[in-house]
């Protein structure tokens, strides 16, 4: 049963989840994994999709025709539904795009700054116990956004050697480049490294378990990343006047996702969080994913009871949770008060799952507390930043001996000379 705790009485280690451990074991294992994809590419790819997946793979890449063939064998209600949620994603993050910027001086001085978009990209999507064909719309339709010449998906087999229709269909829509037979840390690898098959990218995007958030962090600075992920996180914020079936499933619809996700009520009402207890177990006894969900609502989950609304925010920002629910009367009068949070959903009717599948803002989160700093995934982090800058002749000179001065004071005399010497008569 999950826990109750009150907030004045408890440390904040206690209601923290902020532990993005790795065991040495895993450390090594994903250690050894990449090391085997940088030096045998293909051959290694093929080696673990057969040992992990139970695939023989002839081809590592998703030939077009079995896309074509995927995308039409899909129940042609979900295509829609696909392209309902890809349009509203398209709308939110078109909004996202930023301008150069240029400004001029009258004593000619030009300095400016440009977006570029990355080269390729590469988007990891699981597999596993959960088929996400959600992350192929959240990740892939920002990259195009942006103008990224080149997305690479990789994803596991299905053991006889094939991918779901569902997610061929997913892909087509968003507008994946090209598609590969590879999951695990050994998809990260093929990405950061590039094999005969695999091209290698210049990020890498997507959610994945522990072994794939290591393999991430193993080869970020060779490539970039979006963030190093840990489980899911749900805080639902709510008042006495909530319905605890509510409560209850929009907790579950997160612990169920992860043995260590994280399932979070905080509350002012004692009586909502005993309506709340009472309803995750009987809501746990029907869900098909209940052995999951249970672990973690008994391990990670927790009930924290507050003296007021005011307090209960001051407890979500000090969680920084991947995702808040806002369940009061008046939901804007406390969205100004949020400040560390990955996704925050407005009001009674607007259950987490909204977001991750249909109303448009990205699913890619921050989790583990890096809300604090961190932010969802977004356009952004598929173009680079260039400044530019000139100086007239004149404009140089008038400022030269500032320069100077400054860098003698830095004690980086070269730098000045290199001011100087361009006024000096020849």
């Amino acid at each position: 049963m999950i826990r109750i705790l009150e907030f004045s009485k408890v440390r904040p280690e206690e209601i923290l989840n902020r532990a993005i451990q790795t065991e040495t074991e895993v450390d090594e294992i994903v250690a050894g994994i990449l090391a085997d994809v940088r030096e045998n590419g293909d051959a290694a790819l093929r080696k673990y999709a057969e040992k992990f997946d139970g695939a023989v793979l002839d081809s590592l890449e998703v030939a077009p025709e079995e896309i074509e063939a995927g995308y039409a064998a899909a129940d042609p209600e979900f295509i829609r539904t696909l392209e309902m949620a890809a349009a509203n994603i398209r709308e939110f993050h078109q909004k996202q795009v930023r301008n150069n910027f240029a400004l001029t001086r009258p004593d000619g001085v030009l300095m400016g700054q440009r977006y570029t978009p990355i080269e390729k990209a590469g988007v990891y999507v699981p597999g596993g116990t959960a088929s996400y064909l959600s992350t192929v719309l959240m990740d892939v339709i920002p990259a195009k956004i942006a103008g990224v010449s080149e997305i690479v998906m990789v994803t596991p087999p299905r053991k006889d050697g094939s991918l779901a229709p569902d997610l061929l269909a997913a892909a087509k829509i968003a507008g994946v480049t090209r598609i590969f037979k590879s999951g695990g840390a050994q998809a990260i690898g093929a990405l950061a490294y590039g094999t005969e098959s695999i091209p290698p990218v210049d990020k890498i995007v997507g959610p994945g378990n522990i072994f794939v958030a290591v393999a991430k962090h193993k080869v970020f600075g060779l490539v970039s990343i979006d963030m190093i992920a840990g489980p899911s996180e749900i805080l639902v914020l709510a008042d006495g006047k909530c319905d605890p079936r509510f409560v209850a499933a929009d907790m579950l619809s997160q612990a169920e996702h992860d043995r260590r996700a994280t399932a979070v009520l905080v509350t002012d009402s004692r009586e909502l969080a005993a309506a709340v207890q009472r309803e995750l177990e009987e809501q746990l006894s029907v869900l098909p994913r209940e052995a999951i969900a249970r672990e973690s609502i008994e391990t990670t989950g927790k009930i924290i009871l507050t003296d007021d609304l005011d307090k209960a925010v001051e407890a979500a920002n000090l969680i920084a949770p991947e995702h808040i629910e806002l369940c009061v009367d008046d939901p804007f009068a406390l969205l100004g008060k949020i400040k560390n949070a990955g996704s925050i959903f407005l009001g009674r009717n607007v259950p987490e799952a909204l977001g991750d599948y249909f109303a448009g803002p990205n699913h890619t989160l921050p989790t583990s507390g890096t809300a604090r700093f961190s932010s969802p995934l977004s356009v952004d982090d598929f173009v680079k930043k260039s400044s530019f800058l000139y100086y007239s002749k004149e404009a140089l000179a008038a400022a030269a001996p500032r320069i100077a001065d400054f860098a003698d004071r830095e004690g980086l005399h070269g730098h000045a000379r290199s001011v100087l010497i361009r006024s000096e008569k020849d």
